[in-house]
């Protein structure tokens, strides 16, 4: 999952700084936590209509790149700039017959139609980027629209409370209780884009786990059990079979063997002597067995509660012994004698 950024990089100069997002309801992406660009400071809203919209909002003066206007006096072009202003008041009154008081728009606002808006009571909020608008309407109920002429087809998103929030030196709206009461945002903070990469993976990875447990509720046991488990069937596989077979399921044991080896020296601990103790409890039907890494030593797992998704351990068992195959055929290519080249007896 990529971070949520509500606002596009350098979209309002005078309030630039944008706070890093990685927000989501279970496992979708959502964006409940925006950057406040336009309102009143300080405002706190409560039973929040929201209108979510991608239009035009910046037509109430005249654009003079890629315009030719013809006029005799400068009186003409106060007309027409006070039939623009007329055209994007009808507009917002459009807007407002819809009942709200929070607009937020995919597009700028400019100054008028904002003076409108903080005269009519509404907050008003620009430049949201397409993704973070539609998250935003997925959470608040909410559709995005683009004409206002009937209010009783537009459906509006809602939420309990607006308010303004800092995080850090950031200052933001918060939107809460929203349509889907599930919906939460993690802002990811660190003192380099180093640390927030590995953070966002680490959060992706395990709301990744979280989807396909909820898909696929079946676990096993964690802390290097069930490597454990499988290499000792592996291990016995091994010993009754014949010929060169043996010598590839004894080395498939042994990397089974190896997970449990890196956990232990993650951990710090010496992890020739876990795996050891974790072999032969294992060995004397000890199958729940795994490695405590709280205190360094092995331990119950079913009674400490360490569970990993059956889902996520087969697909690693089979891309790991897919890669392996790979790699040796791989190892065969290269090793592969080189065809002779044949003379050319026709040259051009």
């Amino acid at each position: 999952m990529a971070p949520v950024n509500i606002f596009r990089q350098g979209a309002d100069e005078e309030k630039a700084e944008t706070a890093r997002l990685s927000s989501f309801i279970g496992a979708i992406a959502i964006g409940d936590l925006v950057k406040s660009t336009l309102g009143p400071k300080g405002m706190r809203l409560e039973n929040v209509n929201i209108l979510i919209a991608n239009t035009g909002m910046d037509t109430d003066k005249i654009k003079i790149f890629g315009s030719r206007v013809r006029v005799d006096s400068t009186a003409k072009v106060a007309e027409i700039e006070m039939a623009e202003k007329e055209k994007m008041k009808e507009k917002v009154e459009r807007i407002l017959k819809h009942g709200i008081n929070c607009f937020i728009n995919r597009q700028l606002i400019y100054n008028y139609p904002e003076q409108l808006f903080a005269a009519a009571g509404v907050m008003a909020i620009e430049h949201a980027d397409f993704s973070g608008v539609e998250r935003l309407a997925l959470v608040t109920g909410g559709e995005i629209t683009s004409t206002f002429d009937h209010p009783e087809l537009v459906k509006l998103g809602h939420c309990k409370l607006i308010e303004e929030v800092m995080i850090g030196e950031d200052t933001l709206i918060h939107f809460s209780g929203v349509a889907m009461g599930e919906a939460c945002t993690v802002v990811l903070r660190g003192a380099t884009q180093q640390i927030l990469d590995e953070a966002e993976r680490s959060l992706h990875d395990a709301l990744c786990v979280l989807a396909q447990t909820v898909k696929e509720t079946r676990t096993v046991y964690g802390g290097g059990c069930s490597e454990m488990l499988m290499a000792k069937v592996v291990t016995d596989l091994a010993l009754r079979t014949p010929g060169k077979e043996a010598v590839a399921m004894e080395s498939f044991a042994k990397a089974l063997r190896m997970l449990p080896t890196i956990i232990a020296d993650n951990a710090g601990y010496d992890s020739a002597d876990l795996v050891a103790q974790l072999r032969a409890a294992h060995q004397e039907g000890k199958t729940t067995m795994g490695l405590n890494m709280n205190q360094g030593t092995i331990g119950d797992m079913s009674e400490m509660g360490v569970t990993e998704s059956f889902q996520v351990k087969r697909q690693v068992l089979l891309s790991a012994a897919e890669a392996a195959e790979m790699i040796l055929r791989v190892d065969n290519i290269i090793k592969a004698a080189p065809r002779k080249r044949v003379p050319d007896h026709h040259p051009c």
